[in-house]
């Protein structure tokens, strides 16, 4: 764990904009915390205003608010950020208060809160807040709602949080470079009664995405799906950390999606009902059980279940090649293809070349050397060798005995005796095959077999 009492002053020049905004009460500035390290951050109790139960973020952090008379007040700064995706490799981004994403905020339903946004970056930006309902004025859309905010400028926001749920915050000024630079946020309203809608563990994330060439830094703001890099919080397996739970918790997982597609979020072991959306809170009698939640573009979802049990159950993505780091997209299928002649041959010009996808696209065992910056599509080691897995993965550490609040990595699981899969070792029967071709159940009179003609694209895939 980090200090996120890391605090940093001053923010320039101030240009209090907003004519709603009470200026007596705004006119000093708030501290901007910042954190720099990856590293999840438990947040402590709420130290002044209603309490609630905080939230958990994944790899990342709350940020710290100041009370003035009344006022919940918060101080973001908009920057560009260095942000570790996953060890061996940094990025260039933009954020918030020294991280991509920013921190999230948090406050109680009917709380007024006031914020001060910074802008340190080149160029203009302003802040929506994704879901909530607010005076027009503070809405944050560039040129509609409000001027933009002028690199070196502070504008403020104030409005009363009026209903509780799961809300995102980013910019609405150059909208497709800022977000494809990770500038977003995660914002909780937590109910004035802690004891409604009450968990024991609730964890946040946003699903993000970049295009990152190997041997580079900064993503490709112009990339429309193509994204090369899949994450939670701006980081990728294996560098996302587990979500540690109690065995017999009541556990909430919140998910915003500020990518350009959709992302199947799936869990193992476990079935989960949804219980929050955009909109809010779903009615219980609108719930059913599932395993996997499609979360689109601009949406959020939060999940609730009861951890009944224990071990290592993987959290991902279905996409399968969201589950990948840096990837090409233009790679033909080589499976069963026997290329050891052109391997030899282009082994006398590269040494260090390897036949890849004969056999299918396991990295397991391969150890080949990387560009710089970069990370292997699949990757991460577990208690039974390599996981290959990357990008949007995690797992979820559920174990009896955890402390309340207790959010440290209990390491792997130990699995009791006869609940491990094991490998038979026994004679194996011969395989029954079938000598027909293929059934006709509905053959077409007067015609002979038709037969397909399958023609290939002839340029790899742009879409999700």
């Amino acid at each position: 764990m980090i200090s996120r009492r890391d605090f940093f002053k001053g923010a320039g020049a101030v240009a209090v904009s907003a004519a709603a905004v009470s200026r007596a009460g705004a006119a000093t500035l708030p501290e901007a915390a910042s954190a720099a390290d990856a590293n999840t951050q438990v947040p402590p109790p709420p130290p002044n205003g209603r309490h609630f139960n905080p939230v958990v973020t994944l790899n990342g952090w709350s940020l710290p608010w100041r009370m003035n008379n009344g006022v919940k007040e918060f101080h973001l700064v908009a920057e560009p950020v260095v942000r570790e995706l996953a060890p061996g490799m940094k990025a260039n981004l933009w954020g918030y208060n020294g991280q991509s994403p920013g921190p999230t905020i948090e406050v109680v339903e009917g709380d007024r809160v006031r914020i001060f946004v910074t802008n340190r970056l080149p160029e203009i930006t302003s802040i929506h807040w994704h879901g909530q309902r607010l005076p027009n004025g503070m809405d944050g859309v560039t040129g509609i709602t409000q001027p933009a905010i002028a690199p070196g400028k502070t504008f403020v926001y104030e409005f009363v949080a009026r209903r509780p749920g799961t809300f995102m915050y980013h910019p609405h000024a150059d909208e497709m470079t800022q977000m494809a630079m990770g500038m977003m946020g995660f914002w909780v309203t937590h109910p004035k009664d802690p004891s409604q809608h009450a968990v024991d563990r609730d964890f946040v994330f946003l699903l993000n995405a970049y295009d990152i060439e190997p041997g580079s830094y900064t993503p490709k703001v112009n990339t429309m799906l193509d994204f090369n890099l899949w994450t939670f919080n701006s980081r990728v397996f294996p560098g996302i950390d587990p979500l540690v739970i109690r065995q017999g918790d009541k556990v909430r997982i919140r998910v915003g999606n500020l990518t350009m597609t959709n992302h199947p979020i799936h869990m193992h072991g476990h079935e989960f009902v949804v219980t929050g959306t955009d909109g809010g809170w779903t009615p219980p009698g609108s719930r059913w059980p599932e395993v996997t939640t499609d979360v689109a573009v601009g949406q959020m979802r939060a999940i609730e279940f009861t951890a009944t049990d224990p071990g290592d159950w993987a959290l991902h993505c279905h996409k399968s090649h969201h589950t990948m780091n840096a990837m090409g997209h233009d790679v033909p299928t080589l499976i069963g293809v026997d290329h050891r002649g052109v391997a030899e041959k282009i082994n006398r010009i590269v040494p260090d070349y390897m036949v890849m996808g004969e056999k299918g696209g396991s990295m397991g065992g391969m150890q080949m050397p990387l560009p710089e910056n970069t990370l292997p599509m699949m990757t991460g080691e577990g208690p039974f060798g390599n996981v290959e897995m990357g990008g949007m993965f995690t797992v979820m550490k559920v174990r009896p005995g955890l402390k309340r609040g207790d959010y440290r990595d209990p390491g792997w699981y130990r699995h009791p005796a006869g609940t491990l899969a094991y490998e038979w070792t026994g004679a194996l029967p011969e395989p029954a095959r079938s000598g027909s071709a293929g059934g006709h159940l509905m053959p077409a009179r007067g015609q002979g077999n038709v037969e397909l003609k399958v023609r290939k694209p002839t340029k790899g895939h742009h879409g999700h």
